[in-house]
């Protein structure tokens, strides 16, 4: 059994179209004699008659009631079948009832017999196929419902009997009289069939039923015009009574067409109406502003001068541009700008408004406007602002200028003309420069007074001169107030004459550019000599003095460093296992004034080092609220959030071994009168020893020397309770290297420029601290969220255990050497100076520059000692500036004592900043001196390696699009070759410095190929 017929007796599928019948054969319309065959001759007799309607039939009767053993058989035409598998009879006769009938034997029937016999051909003849039973197929036995006798008029009987399955080509019905007195008056042979119908707008034809009763016959349907197919397959089952069943799968009318004629059809939407989705919805009248002039509309076109925008949907209303913003107010302080503005009065009819910045330094005497140069700053961004208020900074002094404030939204793209605007003309004011630092006094005499100072910070324009004021100092209990003198100075030191001897001055100083003077320094006392001037004057004896006491101090410390060593050496009878982790740098010639840095291991005792350069911390003010990792928090502050697929990219050396120093947690810091902050934990594990804690807390004695915007803030320490703990200022984007490979290509060059400067400033801060730092790599430059870079990482880099298994990253004097990072002398001899410092500082340069590529790629570190000494220098990263690049070699140079100063190259980098036009001179060529092709082209993919397009992706490191070129087809290096920037933007790489780095890699493989093909960047 089927589960169709199943579904049928259980009543799931019910009836919906009556039955339709096709005759066969009927006899009631025959006109002339119909002639079967009847066996034997003296049995059925062939009459004439008149049915009801007096309408002329022709019947068979038979009555030999009389005579016993009655076997009388009438045999009719050739019926052909039509490839009917089952087909009906339905007969009409009349009996006479055997009762009514005297003196006749016990052999009177009511009955009679119907029989079939199949056939391929008219084939049958007055003998053949025998009379009998077999071959002829019994269908029933066939009774009356009411018999008649002699008294009363017969009554017609009517019956039908249906048989099957059929086979052949035809058949003949044969009925079979054994002793009736009865009339067969007609006979009619038909089948039955599903005719066509409609049902869920789906069309299904006409379908004879099947061989059985009980059948079930599928037919396909297909929609009706304008219509498509909502489920598959779609079908309607025939039964055996020619009955449709419910139909399975059904149809909907197509976008632009609804249902009509009681959902049989689907007519089109009349104009100005639209439907625009495929189902059993009507059509509606268009949205506002759009319309459609024809029929059988799926989306109503907008308006001249209105637009949809790509997310908008066919049913949304179509929309116009905003107007213009609205009341721009400006404020202008020197060279800053704040520009506020009010919503525009018709906002287009949309919600999702932008607006756009534009910056023009106008240049009156040319009478025209150019678009702002990138070191102008707009803040928080110049294009998508959803807030109504910018800051500008960076502008130039005295110069005019005009922002345009555009307002745009969704469909602002759409439009040909160019958004809206509101326009507000500046000119900016000069910045004053900022107060002088403290003042030095260099020397005196009983009537001078020698003085040096510093730059302001921000000088805000050239320096003309310093204004040098001074007067006594005036007592408490005097009341009247000193007279000042001002004298000015070209430079920045100044020698003050005419002073009383013995007398305490206040001295203040301030500086001067265009635009006036500015904030004198804070007041500094200072007193003559008692004594009177000697006789050579105070230029002569400044070197005699400087040189003594300069050699005064190197005497002392040289006295101091050697009774330390011969301590220890007495203490343990050999050389101090610290000796070799001693800075090493020359003897440094000490400015009065300022701070040096002094090595925690030069201390007796370390922990007095802890308590001088180390703030203790309760630990009740510190608060643990996540663990980040273990080791250096230099390089796992980066990885806070990260997912697993990030985690797996991280290079093993960014982790200390088995997680020496312990834990490394993010949390805060409460101190007592101070706001809450958040801090990074870096925890000493449990079970340490007493050198481990020496080296884990010498770590803050090195950071708590440090005092700059570009060194990160050691906070304090926790010894007094367990676990120790170091606190350090957190830095919300952790480390740079990581930083900038999750941020490829989004940073302006200013930025990255920034940055470089920021780093250089610090490490100019421990170059002139006569601190060496030995690890300079991004991977120590933690990044804050307001993208301030800071020197990290002091102390733990150097006391490494040696790599087994790398025997290239150990230097020969011993101790751990990251290679890629690291001056050749520092590498071979172990000479660490701030001139290594230079070399290393150049690296980062480079990593910056490339967002954080691997410098010298896949090379091993013995390949990259090796070229190194062939004068091999690492080519510039993608659209790197001219500039920076030769500032990088510069770094770069094999003989440190002409490697430029961290002085001089703060300096470089502010000359660049300040000239932005010399960082768009870009050098993309693959620099190399002394070194073999075949070394360089590692820095070039060699297509012909890669197996597929994304292995390719993944060797440049773009697999991020990996699906973005499958999806779209690129999936051979042929088709590659031929892209444009406008197919990477249409495949969604958006970011600018992606599609540079894919079309530069492009460029490679087209020259590989030698093709000529030109990139479009």
């Amino acid at each position: 059994m089927t589960m169709d017929y199943f579904l049928l007796l259980c009543g799931f599928l019910l009836p919906v179209v009556s039955a339709v019948e096709e005759t066969l054969m009927d006899t009631k319309w025959a006109t002339t004699e119909l002639a079967w065959t009847a066996h034997p001759e003296t049995g059925w007799e062939e009459v004439s008659g008149y049915d009801d309607a007096m309408n002329p039939i022709r019947t068979y009767q038979v009555c030999n009631v009389r005579e016993l053993n009655q076997n009388n058989w009438l045999r009719s035409d050739f019926i052909p079948r039509k490839d009917v598998l089952r087909v009906y009879v339905e007969m009409k006769f009349t009996v006479r009832d055997c009762n009514s009938i005297p003196n006749i034997p016990g052999s009177c029937k009511e009955t009679f017999n119907l029989f079939y016999y199949e056939s391929d051909s008219d084939s049958a003849t007055a003998t053949s196929p025998f009379w009998m039973e077999n071959p002829y197929v019994k269908v029933d036995t066939i009774a009356p419902d009411e018999s008649f006798s002699m008294l009363e008029s017969g009554r017609v009987n009517t019956k039908v009997r249906s048989f099957g399955p059929l086979s052949k080509a035809g058949f003949y019905l044969a009925f079979q009289d054994l002793g009736a007195c009865m009339s067969l008056i007609s006979v009619r042979v038909f089948y039955k069939k599903c005719s066509t119908t409609i049902a869920n707008f789906a069309v299904f034809p006409e379908t004879a039923t099947g061989a059985e009763a009980t059948s079930l016959v599928i037919a396909p349907g297909t929609c009706v015009p304008n219509a498509l197919e909502v489920s598959v397959p779609l079908k309607l089952y025939c039964n055996g009574d020619g009955e449709w069943m419910v139909p399975v799968g059904s149809c909907t009318c197509s976008a632009g067409f609804e249902p009509a004629m009681k959902d049989t059809q689907c007519q089109a939407c009349s104009p100005g109406t639209f439907k625009s989705k495929q189902g059993d919805s009507f059509c509606v009248p268009c949205p506002a502003n759009s319309r459609a002039s024809s029929g059988a509309a799926s989306v109503c076109s907008c308006r001249n001068g209105y637009y949809r925008s790509d997310t908008d949907s066919p049913d949304s209303p179509c929309t116009t541009v905003p107007s213009a913003p609205r009341s721009v107010i400006s404020i202008v302080n020197e060279t800053s700008l704040v520009l506020e503005w009010s919503e525009p009065r018709d906002m287009g009819g949309r919600d999702d408004i932008f607006y756009n910045v534009i910056c023009k330094k106008c240049l009156p005497e040319r009478g025209m406007c150019s678009r702002c140069d990138d070191n102008v700053d707009i803040s928080p961004r110049h294009l998508g602002l959803t807030q109504r208020r910018v800051a500008v900074r960076n502008l130039q002094a005295h110069t005019q200028y005009s922002f345009e404030i555009q307002a745009v939204n969704g469909v602002s793209n759409k439009s040909p003309y160019t958004p809206q605007f509101s326009a507000v003309n500046i000119t900016t004011n000069q910045a004053a420069p900022s107060a002088v630092p403290t003042v030095h006094l260099m020397a005196a005499t009983a009537s001078t007074m020698s003085l040096s100072w510093l730059p302001p910070e921000k000088p805000n324009g050239i320096i003309l001169d310093y204004e040098i004021k001074y007067h006594e100092k005036v007592s408490s209990n005097d009341q009247g107030e000193a007279i000042a003198h001002t004298m000015t100075a070209q430079r920045s030191n100044a020698r003050i004459e005419g002073l009383k001897a013995g007398t305490p001055y206040v001295v203040q100083v301030r500086a001067r550019t265009v635009a006036g003077y500015g904030r004198y320094s804070s007041p500094a006392d200072f007193s003559t000599n008692l004594q009177t001037d000697p006789p050579k004057s105070w230029q002569e004896q400044l070197p005699l003095i400087v040189g003594s006491a300069t050699a005064t101090l190197v005497f002392i410390i040289a006295v101091v460093v050697i009774a330390i060593v011969c301590l220890r050496k007495q203490r343990n009878g050999s050389e101090s296992e610290y000796t070799e982790k001693l800075q090493q740098y020359k003897s440094p010639i000490v400015t009065p004034g300022m701070k040096v840095y002094i090595d925690p291991f030069t201390y007796e005792d370390p922990n007095e080092a802890v308590r001088e350069f180390a703030k203790e911390i309760d630990v009740s003010c510190v608060k643990i609220e996540e663990v980040i990792g273990a080791g250096n928090p230099a390089k796992l502050l980066s990885y806070r959030g990260k997912t697993a697929s990030h985690l797996q990219a991280i290079p093993l050396e960014d982790f200390t071994p088995s997680g020496e120093f312990g834990e490394v947690c993010r949390g805060r810091l409460k101190l007592p009168g101070r706001r809450e902050i958040i801090v990074a934990i870096k925890t000493l594990k449990v079970g340490y020893t007493d050198r481990q804690r020496r080296d884990f807390l010498s770590e803050a004695s090195i950071m708590g020397q440090f005092d700059h915007p570009n060194i990160i803030r050691l906070e304090g320490v926790v010894t007094k309770s367990r676990p120790v703990m170091i606190v350090t200022e957190f830095m919300e984007n952790g480390a740079l290297d990581s930083f900038l490979r999750l941020n490829d290509g989004q940073f302006t060059v200013i930025q990255l420029v920034g940055m470089l400067r920021g780093i250089a400033a610090g490490m100019k801060y421990l170059s002139d601290m006569n601190y060496v730092h030995r690890d300079l790599a991004a991977r120590n430059i933690l990044v804050n969220s307001n993208l301030v870079c800071k020197v990290s990482d002091f102390g733990l880099s150097r006391f490494l255990e040696d790599d087994p298994t790398d025997p290239t990253y150990t230097s020969s004097l011993g101790g751990k050497i990251p290679i890629r990072w690291t001056a050749p002398e520092a590498i071979a001899y172990r000479k660490f100076t701030s001139a290594s410092d230079v070399w290393s500082y150049g690296i980062v340069m480079w990593e910056v520059m490339s967002y954080g590529e691997r410098p010298y790629w896949d090379m091993s570190n013995q390949d990259v000692i090796n070229a190194v000494e062939q004068d091999y220098r690492l080519p510039p990263p993608m659209d790197c500036p001219t500039a920076l690049h030769q500032l990088m070699l510069d770094c770069w140079v094999k003989e440190r004592n002409l490697r430029p100063k961290f002085t001089q190259i703060v300096a470089t980098l502010d000359k660049l900043i300040r000239n932005a036009a010399s960082l768009k001179v870009v050098t993309n060529s693959t620099q190399s001196t002394g070194v073999s092709q075949p070394l360089l082209d590692r820095c070039v993919p060699d297509y012909t390696t890669f197996t597929t397009v994304g292995d390719w992706l993944d060797a440049i490191k773009m697999s991020r699009y990996r699906d973005n070129f499958v999806n779209a087809g690129f999936a051979s290096f042929d088709l590659v070759a031929q892209m444009t920037a406008e197919d990477l933007l249409r495949i969604g790489v958006t970011l600018a410095g992606h599609q540079k780095k894919i079309l530069g890699s492009i460029q490679d493989m087209r020259l590989q190929m030698n093709q000529t093909l030109p990139v479009q960047v």
